[in-house]
């Protein structure tokens, strides 16, 4: 979201270990974190490792709700001291030795974290205790009734009113305790519940001036609005189904991935219609799409409620609440578990970083007047985004704990969600909020004054209870400022995360595409922005995301091609040196971001064919148009248009060559030069093929690249000598490397291919003895090579599937990447070393013949 909003830029040296400046005096120096240190965790000097260790996941008493702790936490209040053990080693210090001279902040924020700990330990039952507020607050079901809770300190008076009473709340008092929260307990009426499933409610309280407002419920589980009224008040709805309308899970959690693929999308603009899409049609339509490109997680936007739809979900309204627009909250558990059946994680886009200033519908109406400690938010400009015009939440208060990580906890076990991808985490670290902060790697942006420690303390909280809850959760911070440790486990001293988005990939090629011509692309800029990441702490990398997507930016394909792409994408005709430039780049920007770019990949729904229009969501200035509020499959689906493609230093030619594994990539970037005998280095001897290839025919290339030529390697220098080696490699192998293409070459596993070419002569010998059984068999491999009419796909899958085995044992590293069904067909026919008159013979049959 920092992106679409243009809020800053991350320079490429950001992730590097940088020392910080001796001449930087805006920053706190040593001595004075030294004393801020002090301010709270004056016996913090040894300990921090070991508490920390035993602090990720403790083990927790029960203690009843109501206790008798204050609902706000301040700093004075945080009394339990932590052991008096050896704190020196901190695990985040020995991973980075420049962040020493920080260690007085990370005692701080870890003593901090530990006693917040400690105090959910001793009042609340521990923290998983604590992240239950769902089953407290809100509408639930105790002893025969409806128990109704809301924190809401300043108010005078409260009831609870809605369609069960007319919306006369004269009958329906509640009651307040002395930590600000009121109830209500409202019997069952017959047998049959007072408040019916789906019915409206909300909460009506008077504040300090004598007024009466009506405001949603801040835990309300669904929330509605009248479609036939414009600009109407969202209500909130009691969301209680009876058991047969419940939906019931049926299928577990795929396992975590080693390298998550992840697909971005939003549900609501999925269709190819001009309309909102349901979550029903986009689990029946999209999610098989999303599978057949073999990704392997699906990353859902705008789940949680917002009024306003073009906030594009950012500006929350009901943080417990599934967008209606979309369906009801049973819907969406059907799209999820559809997801898991067909082996996809879902994580959720979390919204945590602020709150939509909308006072009518959100949870800013409960801000009237009070301060802040009795408030969710901040008072004043520290409460207020000015860029995003939004609300921003205390996270020093102890009902604000409660609410954030009991959202979390909803999410994963209600709606059976894989991780979150937290939006705006920079916002959330500093009290700039990153406005006007162009970081440059200088640790003392990142640990000083400036750093909100609360925050800091709420998202390692975050952290350590979604993996005590789902120990394989994923969990991104979507961060532009590259903290250090932000990607490290709580138990060294790090924030807890999984991945941070590699946000400074994207803005490298938006400054390529828009700055540069193709002639000055610099292969060393490129290879180190996309290698530029912290040591130990992984990313997420990405050519692309929404915020390139949207209204006022360009997609990658957009930039390439523009205009032409309306009229010059049909096959039918040949393609314009326009249209040619940019699908050669279009995959090969996609495809090196992917394979050199991080630990993980993500990509934005459509980009990977291309599409051609950004996104408008309905809104005055376009007349409330759904136009360009979808996503045009049939640009996909149809045979003839170019859009069936792939989303996947030498500086004189243009050219990056790089490992990763025992695969070889050659990225060819050269405007015009095709390079035949082009030499590569590599680690390991032997004899490779190709993998996968950008300028294949199926991927709409020039098939320039032979996939049967053997390419063998010579050793390099002097064994042992790294420095006689070819480019800092042993080995190295010629290649024939076309201009605008990426070939990935795999290792062959010779051993496993003599086993199979024994096969091969064994199966040949006995088809000669056999002329009938021959015919068959060439029938059969006909039937491979054209597809069985009758059923191609099991004739399709079976073969497919036998050869996905040798490829597997032959080192071509499917996990990776997965070959199209059409280049694993081909080897199969040169793999069964037929002569050269069968296979002439096969390829002019037909499937009649």
């Amino acid at each position: 979201m920092l992106g679409s909003l243009s809020l800053l830029a991350a320079t490429p040296f950001a992730f590097r270990s940088f020392s910080p400046s001796p001449n930087n005096n805006r920053f706190l120096s040593s001595a004075i974190n030294h004393q801020i240190a002090k301010q709270l965790a004056t016996e913090s000097g040894r300990g921090s490792q070991k508490l920390l260790r035993r602090h990720v996941f403790p083990v927790y008493r029960r203690v009843s709700y109501g206790s008798p702790i204050s609902a706000v936490m301040t700093d004075d209040s945080l009394t339990v001291t932590t052991s008096e053990e050896d704190t020196q080693n901190i695990g985040i210090l020995d991973i980075d030795s420049a962040l020493r001279q920080f260690k007085d902040h990370f005692q701080y924020r870890i003593k901090k974290y530990v006693d917040q700990k400690n105090l959910f330990e001793n009042y609340e039952g521990g923290l998983e205790e604590f992240a239950k507020g769902y089953l407290r607050f809100g509408f639930n079901r105790e002893e025969d009734g409806i128990v109704y809770r809301e924190w809401a300190p300043p108010a005078q008076e409260a009831q609870v009113v809605g369609d069960f009473n007319g919306w006369d709340g004269s009958n329906h008092k509640m009651e307040k305790n002395e930590f600000g929260v009121w109830s209500i307990k409202i019997p069952d009426s017959e047998g049959n519940p007072a408040i019916p499933h789906n019915s409206r409610v909300k909460f009506r309280f008077k504040h300090g001036d004598g007024v009466w407002v009506d405001r949603m419920p801040a835990w309300i589980k669904y929330a509605t609005v009248d479609p036939t009224r414009f600009g109407a008040p969202y209500d909130g709805v009691h969301w209680d189904p009876p058991p047969s309308e419940r939906y019931e899970f049926k299928y577990p959690r795929p396992p975590k991935p080693k390298a998550p693929r992840i697909y971005e999308a939003h549900v609501g603009m999925s269709s190819s219609e001009p309309r909102i899409n349901s979550y029903r049609e986009f689990a029946d339509d999209v999610l098989p799409r999303i599978q057949a490109n073999n990704y392997n997680t699906v990353q859902l936007m705008a789940v949680m409620e917002h009024s306003y739809y073009a906030s594009f979900g950012y500006h929350v309204t009901n943080f417990f609440s599934v967008s209606s627009r979309s369906g009801t909250p049973e819907d969406l558990k059907y799209l999820i578990d559809k997801a898991h059946s067909l082996g996809l994680r879902v994580l959720m886009d979390v919204v945590h970083s602020h709150a939509s200033n909308n006072v009518t519908d959100g949870l800013n109406g409960f801000d009237v007047g009070q301060s802040s400690q009795e408030s969710y938010f901040h008072t004043g400009e520290r409460g207020y985004h000015k860029l995003w015009d939004s609300r921003l939440f205390n996270y020093g208060n102890w009902e604000v704990l409660r609410f954030l990580l009991s959202n979390l906890r909803w999410w994963l076990e209600e709606f059976k969600f894989d991780g979150f991808r937290f939006d705006g985490v920079t916002s959330m670290l500093y009290h700039h909020h990153g406005i006007n902060m162009p970081f440059t790697g200088d640790y003392n942006e990142y640990f000083s004054d400036a750093t909100d420690v609360d925050a800091v303390v709420y998202l390692m909280l975050a952290n350590s209870l979604i993996n005590s809850i789902l120990p394989d959760a994923t969990v991104i911070a979507e961060d532009v400022s590259g903290m250090p440790g932000l990607g490290r486990p709580v138990s060294e001293g790090g924030i807890g995360f999984d991945y941070r988005l590699a946000m400074a990939i994207p803005d490298k090629w938006i400054d390529y595409l828009k700055n540069k011509n193709d002639e000055e692309w610099s292969m060393t800029d490129l290879s180190c922005s996309l290698t530029n990441r912290r040591y130990t702490e992984k990313c997420i990398s990405y050519a692309e995301s929404h915020d390139q997507s949207i209204v006022g930016d360009k997609t990658i394909a957009f930039f390439l091609m523009d205009k032409e792409m309306y009229s010059g994408m049909s096959c039918l005709t040949d393609a314009s040196p326009t249209i040619d430039r940019g699908i050669a780049l279009h995959k090969m920007i996609h495809f090196i971001t992917m394979a050199l770019g991080g630990e993980g990949y993500l990509n934005f729904m459509g980009n990977e064919f291309g599409h051609p229009e950004w996104i408008d969501f309905p809104r005055e200035g376009n007349g409330w148009s759904y136009e360009k509020c979808r996503r045009q499959w049939t640009l996909v689906d149809t045979d003839h248009l170019r859009y069936k493609i792939v989303s996947c230093t030498d500086e004189e030619n243009k050219v990056i060559v790089f490992e990763r594994g025992d695969l070889v990539f050659v990225f060819n970037f050269h405007s015009e030069n095709t390079y035949d005998g082009y030499k590569v280095g590599c680690d390991l001897p032997g004899k490779y093929r190709v993998a996968l290839d950008s300028d294949a025919w199926e991927f709409g290339g020039h098939g320039r690249v032979g996939h049967d030529v053997d390419h063998f390697t010579s050793p390099e220098g002097i064994p042992g000598v790294p420095e006689t080696n070819f480019n800092n490699r042993p080995n190295s192998f010629k290649v024939l490397s076309p201009a605008r293409t990426c070939v990935v070459y795999y290792k062959v596993d010779e051993s496993v291919e003599e086993t199979n070419g024994i096969n091969v002569i064994s199966v040949s010998e006995t088809l000669e003895m056999d002329a009938s059984k021959q015919k068959n068999a060439e029938e059969s491999a006909i039937l491979v090579d054209h597809g069985d009419k009758e059923n191609p796909q099991e004739t399709n899958d079976r073969d497919t599937a036998s050869f996905d085995e040798e490829l597997q044992k032959d080192g071509a590293k499917q996990e990776s990447i997965e070959e199209p069904a059409a280049s694993v067909l081909d080897k199969k026919i040169v793999g069964s070393k037929l002569d050269e008159p069968q296979v002439e013979e096969m390829e002019e049959r037909t499937p009649d013949d």
